[in-house]
């Protein structure tokens, strides 16, 4: 009970520090901060793909409501080559997207949405392992972001078959300074805690509240604080990327994801296949009202 009370104070202390220090984004470099108009076929989006000529490695994922074709990320080997090796055995082909939420993704890869009936809860199938997480900071959950779906796990690697595709929306400025704080606030939450787990920690934070001295309390708690945050300084994916912020406010995506999820890869034709899914009718669980099958075969 000692130790949960003096964490509390701890963890306290540490928050209103944090709360304090968040700051708006410096606008190093000019971005628009009402919703612009998107490009029907934005720059980074192709419509012919020659095969031969691409340095990566390309998917089709073909649906009755068309086809998509993905590009996997060199930069991410572990999931680009699981991928592959089960596209190569057949493994996608009839599988169901059984979890589709508008303006956000369409999920799929469950093994057991195969011959699942139409009540079934799907989702929890899996290959029998994970693949350790792989985070880029220059890959984010984009439109049209193909990232790895994942349970809880502390480490975040992912699921070894489940994957989804990013339709997401745009975002102001406002609203993705609060999802940059937001997620900076829980990360330093987690280290705080890791940091707080560590027995020389505790038996220092123990000696400091039986001896009295409230000062060298509060002096060695902002000690701890300073230390998570040059720790968290170092860590790369909390860097802000204005190109991305740019990226986000004019053509969408899901932000608040990065860093989470592996994203290993992303469709560059087929947007619009992607935004017929996301449409459909779906059922409390946003299974798919009538499901949607995908087949999926390596292009090169």
């Amino acid at each position: 009970m000692r130790k949960q009370i003096i964490f509390t104070i701890l963890l306290s202390l540490f928050l209103i520090q944090t709360q304090a220090q968040t700051k708006k984004m410096p606008a190093k470099k000019p971005v628009v901060t009402t919703k612009a108009k998107v490009n029907p076929k934005p720059k980074h989006i192709v419509t012919k793909i020659n095969p031969a000529k691409s340095a990566e490695r390309l998917v089709e994922i073909k649906t009755d409501y068309g086809v998509m074709v993905a590009k996997l990320y060199n930069e991410t080997p572990l999931h680009r080559d699981n991928f592959v090796k089960l596209v190569k055995q057949g493994f996608y082909d009839s599988l169901l997207f059984h979890r589709i939420i508008k303006s956000f993704m369409i999920q799929g890869g469950d093994p057991t949405s195969k011959t699942a009936d139409s009540t079934a809860m799907l989702g929890s199938g899996d290959v029998g392992y994970r693949i350790p997480a792989e985070f880029l900071p220059s890959l984010f959950h984009k439109r049209g972001a193909l990232s790895a779906a994942r349970d809880n796990n502390p480490e975040r690697a992912s699921s070894g078959c489940q994957f989804y595709i990013v339709q997401g929306k745009t975002f102001t400025l406002e609203e993705l300074e609060k999802i940059i704080n937001s997620r900076n606030l829980s990360r330093k939450q987690l280290m705080m805690y890791s940091l707080y787990q560590k027995d020389t920690v505790q038996a220092r934070l123990s000696e400091l509240q039986a001896s009295g001295n409230k000062e060298a309390q509060q002096n060695y708690m902002l000690s701890l604080q300073a230390e998570v945050e040059k720790e968290y300084g170092k860590l790369e994916p909390n860097k802000i990327d204005y190109d991305q912020i740019d990226y986000y406010m004019k053509i969408g995506g899901t932000p608040h994801l990065d860093g989470d999820y592996t994203v290993f890869g992303e469709v560059i034709s087929g947007l619009e296949v992607l935004d017929k899914i996301a449409e459909v009718q779906t059922r409390p669980g946003d299974r798919p009202v009538k499901d949607v099958r995908m087949k999926v075969r390596m292009l090169n």
